[in-house]
């Protein structure tokens, strides 16, 4: 296959999947929001939720104040935001079209009719009067055209690239969403303990208990892992089993197990004479998940840890790129 037309394979997908990823961190932190919790807090959590995609800077440039509103505005629907909902769709429907010969007309009358149909939703006063309802249709339609892809398409190397890319981007997202959620709930916890008193009524501590089911819930609904929690492990939410469920769990789909084992999977149905070294990176990063043990992760620091595999990611990507698409601007 022309390496052109890999890449458009390839980015088509990571696009899908980003705009859907970036809908569920919206979703579920609109859903959050609602929860009492004081202005700072709110603050934060719309700060971690532009820090997950690292456009924190992007979004000081354009406005003064941190609000959900201007969040979300950015974060959807801004042109000029390349990670926006709008942005991913619009580039995801452009690499569709630059290879329209190498998809089923299903795969890609998809991609269209989602550019389409969102930029009659997003010129409607929908988003603002209920976004959870635009973020449901985002999920959808990147679901639609998965099950499209696995439904239609010749199990050959344009497939293998767009699942490649699926699976990378989707690593890196649930990465990114694990890390920035432990780290705001660390430090949330380490707040309210220091403010509370030696008095403090056992009504209030059932409170707070209550604020942290809804919180961990909220974290495992935004990688539909809520109901996958409960059947795996029947007991209560605890930070150590979410993020286990969300890290070593080779049969939870989000999980960074379960993409790693795809990537490499797909890796190798594309092998070429110059990606061993590529395919022997992704399997080390695979075996290093397979064979972890959670208490090992969290002992050394799961900040550490995450930030250690998001750049083994980011040099992955580069490494496919550099073997098999066009070669990624120096």
């Amino acid at each position: 296959m022309l390496s052109r037309t890999a890449d458009h394979l390839f980015w088509m997908a990571r696009y899908t999947e980003r705009a859907e990823n970036t809908a569920r961190m919206l979703d579920v932190h609109v859903q959050t929001a609602l929860l009492p919790q004081s202005t700072d807090d709110a603050e934060q959590g719309w700060r971690a939720v532009l820090g997950i995609s690292e456009l924190l800077y992007g979004y000081n440039q354009k406005y003064d104040q941190l609000t959900q509103r201007d969040v979300i505005d950015f974060m959807v629907r801004d042109p000029n935001n390349p990670s926006s909902i709008a942005s991913c769709l619009r580039q995801a429907r452009e690499n569709a079209r630059a290879v329209r010969g190498a998809l089923t007309t299903e795969a890609w009358e998809i991609q269209n009719a989602t550019w389409i149909k969102m930029q009659s939703y997003l010129q409607t006063n929908a988003l603002e009067q209920n976004p959870s309802d635009f973020f449901e249709w985002v999920k959808h339609r990147s679901h639609l055209s998965r099950g499209v892809t696995i439904g239609t398409m010749l199990k050959d190397e344009a497939f293998h690239f767009i699942r490649l890319g699926t699976f990378l981007e989707r690593a890196d997202n649930t990465a990114r969403i694990i890390d920035v959620k432990f780290h705001g709930a660390k430090e949330s916890q380490s707040q309210k303990h220091n403010g509370q008193s030696q008095s403090q009524s056992q009504s209030g501590e059932k409170g707070d208990g209550q604020i942290d089911f809804y919180y961990w819930a909220a974290i495992l609904r935004s990688v539909s892992g809520f109901e996958i929690y409960r059947k795996v492990y029947r007991d209560v939410i605890t930070p150590e089993r979410v993020a286990e469920l969300l890290i070593l769990r080779a049969d939870m789909p989000r999980s960074l197990l379960a993409c790693m084992g795809h990537v490499l999977s797909n890796l190798k149905n594309v092998h070429n004479d110059v990606s061993s070294d590529t395919e022997r990176f992704a399997g080390k990063l695979h075996a290093d998940l397979k064979f972890a043990r959670i208490e090992e992760v969290l002992d050394a620091g799961l900040h550490d840890y995450l930030t250690v595999f998001l750049e083994r990611i980011f040099e992955l990507g580069n490494r496919i790129s550099r073997d098999f698409l066009v070669p990624l601007a120096a």
